[in-house]
């Protein structure tokens, strides 16, 4: 697989930009996203490598301000964390995903990776980073499988169990978000 896909949020201006490519190396994805929340506008560029289990092995999330911030993360798979210069991350212990506050893009790990059947549920707990500010703190997340994945799309049901949000997710084929409830929608870019 090698596609771009794009959203747009419901509300506010902005846009993202995203590439996937998945072979039989893993999953890589490199993404800008440009928009404004909690008041302020942002820029930042994410990457994300996983397994081809769709399990994260890298995250790294930097502004693209003149005061530029970054994060670099590294799990093994099994729920440890380090750095970017290698040191351990014990708060993120146990997490299996990561979660990034401005792209749909990160609900699709959870749904490739768990490969869920219908009425299945799972809890699993992410690492959340959150934008413009990027905070970084772990999050309690459940999904559940209302239509598994086909030949066409699937659709799941996002809740937070650390905030209580909950949204119903419509994907297409690959397990992308093709509308996210008052948050995003996917367009097709220009011809």
């Amino acid at each position: 697989m090698n596609r771009d896909v794009y959203w747009t949020p419901t509300v506010g201006v902005g846009i993202e930009s995203l590439h996937l490519i998945e072979d039989s190396a893993g999953v890589d994805v490199e993404s800008v996203v440009v928009g404004s929340a909690e008041d302020e506008s942002f820029r930042i560029r994410y990457e994300i490598e996983c397994d081809r289990r769709y399990r994260v092995r890298r995250v790294e999330v930097a502004t693209l301000d003149r005061e530029s911030a970054s994060i670099s993360l590294r799990a093994d798979t099994e729920g440890n964390w380090t750095n970017g210069n290698g040191g351990p991350m014990t708060i993120l212990d146990g997490c299996t995903d990561v979660d990034i506050s401005v792209t749909p893009f990160t609900n699709t790990l959870p749904i490739r990776r768990l490969e869920l059947n219908q009425g299945e549920s799972t809890e699993i707990e992410t690492v959340y980073i959150s934008v413009p500010d990027l905070h970084v703190e772990t999050a309690i997340q459940k999904y559940t499988c209302l239509d598994p994945l086909d030949q066409d799309s699937g659709r799941y049901r996002y809740e937070s169990v650390t905030s209580g949000f909950t949204a119903e997710l419509p994907v297409d084929a690959d397990g992308l978000v093709t509308d996210y409830p008052d948050l995003f929608d996917r367009v097709s870019p220009p011809e």
